[in-house]
């Protein structure tokens, strides 16, 4: 069984190697690879040093990285996980046993934090917000939609059309295993706080309006009825306000005196049937995408199979 572990790179010269090493020392049967995405430190020849297989990915973003991960690496169970050294490499083997004796295609290793500073207020408060919004839009039992510690089958990887290129990559990750309705599984993992020199890269505000945005995108991809009938029940609601005074003036008095508004109202409504007979129509076209997909995962024999 091949088994590769991932590690996405930017700016952890301070982190790197212990991360490297860590992992090596919790499984010594992984290849262990290091993406270097434009640090301007001493990130790749450390990780070199500790044993790692460096490589570099010029674009900018996670998602970037990802991507070229997952398209160059060739393994039957992927691990990946930031190189900060803030998960736990020693429980690395809880993720893979799952994916190999239980035949998960996804396993999450949900953030426990143990020290108060893991996390940044915001940080946790944006994490319970979108997890809400997750289980609402797409069904998401996943209680940390955005851990960055994650073990993989080879079919889900090879059958994973990335399409974002930031922070906003967990959220599609998480969507596409639920969109196929692979199975997959979450263990509490424990989450340290960044040590010394290492600093996040992720901005609170400007990265959850990225991921409130890629959510809002990947819910018109995978669930374009439900967001075009959302869009077409609020502007029939503002038709129906726009166009009720105008009614009542019109049964009593048989005139309508504010022609302006009429229009406006009948505009809205038109658009609000627009809008539900898009989502109708690319419900259908979502249905066969989502086929092909699943046609592409069945095509991968699962983890351990004969």
């Amino acid at each position: 069984m091949r088994l590769a572990i991932l590690l996405p790179c930017y700016q952890e010269e301070a982190t790197i190697a212990e991360t490297v090493a860590a992992f090596a020392k919790a499984r010594p049967d992984a290849t262990i690879y290091v993406y270097d995405n434009n640090s301007t430190d001493r990130t790749a020849e450390r990780a070199a040093a500790a044993g790692a297989i460096v490589r570099h990915e010029t674009r900018q973003g996670k998602g970037n990285v990802v991507r070229r991960m997952f398209a160059d690496i060739e393994a039957d169970i992927y691990v990946l996980s930031d190189g900060d050294a803030t998960y736990d490499a020693s429980r690395v083997g809880d993720l893979i046993s799952l994916v190999v004796e239980q035949k998960f295609d996804m396993v999450v290793g949900a953030r426990v934090p143990q020290d108060a500073s893991a996390h940044r207020t915001g940080h946790a408060f944006g994490n319970a917000l979108f997890n809400r919004i997750a289980d609402w839009v797409f069904g998401s039992e996943f209680k940390d939609i955005f851990s960055g510690y994650r073990a993989f089958s080879r079919r889900f990887v090879k059958s994973f059309p990335i399409i974002t290129d930031g922070f906003e990559i967990e959220t599609e990750l998480t969507v596409h295993a639920l969109d196929l309705r692979v199975p997959v599984a979450e263990i509490p993992i424990p989450f340290g706080k960044r040590p010394e020199g290492s600093a996040s890269k992720l901005r609170t505000v400007r990265d959850g309006l990225r991921i409130l945005w890629a959510l809002l995108l990947l819910s018109k991809e995978v669930r374009p009825f439900t967001f075009f009938a959302c869009w077409g029940g609020l502007g029939a609601l503002v038709s129906i306000v726009l166009a009720y005074p105008l009614l009542v003036t019109y049964l009593e008095t048989g005139l309508v005196p504010r022609l302006p508004t009429a229009v406006l109202a009948t505009g809205v409504a038109l658009l609000s049937f627009l809008s539900l007979g898009c989502g109708i129509v690319l419900d259908s076209v979502s249905r066969g995408r989502h086929e092909m997909k699943r046609l592409r995962y069945l095509e991968i024999p699962a983890p351990g199979a004969g």
